[in-house]
């Protein structure tokens, strides 16, 4: 779990936005609001955002070529001419009357 250090009331953020966004834009440290002293919410700049985001993306494809290859090792996978071969069949059988 990632842990920050910048922490902060979500009065002071009501009262201060300006500071706070202008921090997020020179750190681009993430910024946790709390309420009733208890984390509510994130806050993070739009390219820091992007970046997550990205990030998120290459984990969830790095995570399907595992599953893939995990698959392949098992014996769970098909040659690709065979998989376009049933394909073709299935489409011809389907669109035969078009």
């Amino acid at each position: 779990m990632y842990a920050t250090t910048d922490i902060y009331p979500v009065s002071d953020f009501n009262r201060k936005p300006a500071e706070h966004i202008k921090r997020l834009k020179e750190t681009r440290k993430a910024e946790v609001l709390t309420v009733n002293g208890k984390a509510a919410v994130v806050m993070v700049d739009p390219k820091s955002y992007d970046r997550l985001m990205q990030d998120a993306d290459l984990l969830k494809t790095l995570k399907t070529i595992a599953i893939a290859n995990e698959q392949h090792e098992n014996g769970q996978s098909q040659p690709a001419k065979e998989v376009f071969e049933e394909l073709k069949k299935e489409l011809k059988s389907k669109f035969q009357n078009d």
